[in-house]
């Protein structure tokens, strides 16, 4: 198995730091939050993107994914969502991110008009994404929470650059038990994102393994070499305790958790 955590839970962070941190705490990759508030943003200059490739090169630490705020299901036209999309990609292709996050954001819409939606624009941006060398993963979030709705939306697009993210908070939280997540998301994963939190009323981020998510269950059954990536929400949560302290024990808990079975 192999570790990467998420930059949401480091906000602000200097690239040179989150490098220090993966590699000093023995992770092997870093989920890049790519947003005009941090340090990575879809503005960055070519010579501010081979800076942060070779940031990341020099550490020999991995940039996972690039996770975006594309909502491929939200209502409206195309044209502005896959304008943003194709620059996401591209930000990815330069950076060397083998994936990039969307959301579907189909909330309060008809959930077949949002499949619908939601497949016609991810299939329409796969070409490109598969010329660059990256796959667009949707991730289990929002208006489509449970494994099941995320696998019928990338099953419909067919394209093997046109993934799935398994947010284990979001099945759980739809009720969607760990085995039938998996069942249905195996044949489209890019990767799992794990966290904790103590209940579905206090989503604050807890220590792996403080809280009451299954994440052993999650992680039973994933191949040897998936990545899984923790990304413990501090910019939506202040007052948690930081990521930094925490990095080192989450790494053992997740080896432990992840050990194949005697």
């Amino acid at each position: 198995m192999k570790l990467a955590f998420s930059t949401l839970g480091v906000p602000g962070t200097p690239v040179s730091e989150v490098v220090r941190l993966a590699a000093g705490n023995g992770y092997q990759g870093v989920e890049l939050r790519v947003h005009p508030e941090e340090p990575v943003h879809l503005g960055l200059s070519p010579a501010e993107r081979a800076e942060v490739a070779g940031l990341f090169a020099a550490g020999g630490v991995r940039i996972l994914a690039l996770a975006g705020y594309v909502r491929v299901a939200a209502e409206g036209d195309d044209e502005p969502v896959l304008a943003e999309l194709a620059e996401l990609v591209a930000l990815a292709r330069d950076l060397g991110a083998p994936y990039v996050r969307v959301f579907p954001g189909g909330d309060g819409q008809d959930p077949l008009a949002a499949d619908a939606t939601a497949a016609r624009r991810l299939g329409a941006a796969a070409p490109a994404a598969a010329d660059l060398g990256v796959r667009i993963l949707l991730e289990t979030h929002d208006s489509h929470r449970a494994g099941a709705d995320v696998a019928r939306i990338v099953g419909t697009v067919g394209h093997p650059r046109i993934g799935a993210i398994w947010d284990v908070l979001h099945t759980w939280l739809a009720g969607e038990e760990p085995a039938a997540s998996h069942a249905v998301l195996a044949p489209h994963l890019g990767y799992v994102q794990v966290k904790d939190v103590a209940s579905a009323d206090d989503l604050t981020p807890l220590a792996l393994g403080a809280g009451v998510l299954p994440l052993a269950e999650c992680l039973d059954g994933l191949d040897q070499d998936a990545w899984v990536c923790w990304e413990y929400e501090k910019r939506w949560h202040p007052g948690a305790a930081g990521l930094p302290e925490l990095l080192g024990a989450g790494r053992e808990h997740l080896l432990r958790l992840g050990a194949p079975k005697q």
